[in-house]
Formats: structure tokens, sequence, C-alpha cells
């Protein structure tokens, strides 16, 4: 997913129409819907339906759409829109912010501080790894499914990963971010395999890596208004593929 995609969806999904949304982009139809599915196959769900005759936003498209357009217009955003926003002069929003840039990554490293903390008593505790994974991944859907104006999804998954495609120092964070979850994870594989909850053949850090797409999956169909049901049902099935089915008492 990249910032190019995201101006691509909302153009389509604003004109309603690929011909007049390429020429509002100013690129040839064919290379349009390129844009529009790769970004659909790595978000894994149809964005937009079409026919012959006409296009229509589908359900996900729509709940998608509000964030989207948000991100596409972030790097078009002035100084001066900020000001007119916030009611505050262009001296006011340096003193305070730095810049939109600035005042961006602050915004992303608040979140990260407080998804930290959220998840670290978590990782740390001492439970079976079927018990210990449940429990991540229910606070991960209740911070994901969170939010006044609907379900707000993951920060990083959802705005600052198409970021990082054009800055390299949001790159980094997203990174750092991917890494400590990598990291947070393969430890309590580790632990369950040395405990003989997994089987010796058992590779802690694919498992991690498993395990923290799975967050990323479920992140991403918060947002787009999946059910709770449905995302606790994705999260048993990948419990049941990193840790084998469930053992019957």
């Amino acid at each position: 997913m990249d910032l190019t995609q995201l101006r691509c969806f909302v153009a389509v999904a604003e004109e309603l129409h690929f011909g007049r949304a390429a020429r509002r982009l100013d690129m040839l139809p064919s290379a349009l819907g390129r844009h529009i599915r790769r970004l659909e196959d790595s978000i894994g769900m149809p964005l937009l339906l079409r026919t012959t005759r006409n296009v229509t936003v589908s359900q996900d498209g729509a709940a998608l759409l509000d964030d989207v357009a948000a991100i596409a217009r972030l790097a078009a955003t002035s100084l001066d829109d900020l000001s007119t926003a916030t009611g505050m002069n262009r001296p006011s929003l340096y003193g305070a912010f730095g810049d939109k840039r600035a005042l961006y990554i602050k915004s992303y490293q608040r979140y990260r501080a407080d998804a930290r903390a959220a998840m670290a008593d978590i990782f740390k505790v001492e439970l079976p790894i079927r018990q210990r994974l449940q429990r991540i991944y229910a606070v991960a859907l209740d911070i994901y499914l969170s939010g006044e104006a609907g379900p707000r999804g993951c920060f990083t998954v959802m705005t600052a990963a198409s970021e990082a495609v054009a800055d390299p120092d949001i790159r980094a964070m997203v990174l750092e971010g991917f890494g400590e979850l990598d990291k947070a994870f393969a430890i309590c594989f580790r632990r369950a395999k040395e405990h003989g909850e997994l089987p010796a053949s058992a590779d802690p850090d694919v498992l991690a890596q498993m395990a923290s797409a799975t967050i990323h999956t479920i992140a991403i169909r918060a947002r787009a208004r999946t059910p709770r049901k449905q995302l606790e049902a994705i999260v048993r099935g990948a419990i049941d593929l990193m840790c084998g089915p469930e053992k019957k008492r």
C-alpha cells in the first residue's frame, strides 16, 4: 500500500468512473486500474465493484474511504489549512509543533508508546502460549475497534506504512515497531518451546512473524468494520496454525 494507490482509490471512489478519475490524476486508465488492484490485493478485500457500465464503492471501501482520503490529502495539506482548522496562526503552529511532518511524527510516537504500554504486561506475564496469544489479540481488538467515529484500526498499518514509502524517518520508525513486535512474540514462542508446549521443530522467529502478521490483518479488517466475532474467528484459526489444534479435555 502506498500513497499513489490511496490517491487513485479516492479519485475513483469520488468520480465513480475510471476515465474521469484517470484524467483528474493525469494518468492512463490502465495504470489507474493497476494501482487499484494492487491496493485491493494488499488489503485483501474489494474496495470497488465494477461492471461494464458503472463503478460503485463496496461496503468495505466505503468504510475505509474517509480514512484513506485523509491519508491521501496529508501531503497536500498546507500550514495555512492547519492554521484555519486550528485557529492558530503560523508562528503559533511552528512553536507548538514545528511543522506538519513533525506533528505527524509526534502523533505516531505517542501512539506507539500507548500501544506498547497496553501490551507490556501481557507479554511479560507467564502464561501458557495459547492463553497468552488469546489475551494479546483480545487487547489488540479492544484498541483497534475503539474510536468515537468508528473503529480506529492501527496507526502503523493504516497510515504510517503508507508515509514510510517516501519518508526515511517514518520508515525507520515503522520497521523498528515491526521489529519490536516480532521480538516480543519470538520471546513468547521460545519460552513455550522450552516448556514443551511446541514441537522441537518449531521456529520461534517464523512463528513470531506469523503472529505479527495476524495483528496487522485484524487491524485492517477492524478498520473496515468487520464484526468482532469474525475477527475472533480469524484469531482462533491463526492460533491453531501456530500452536496446533487445541487439545480436547
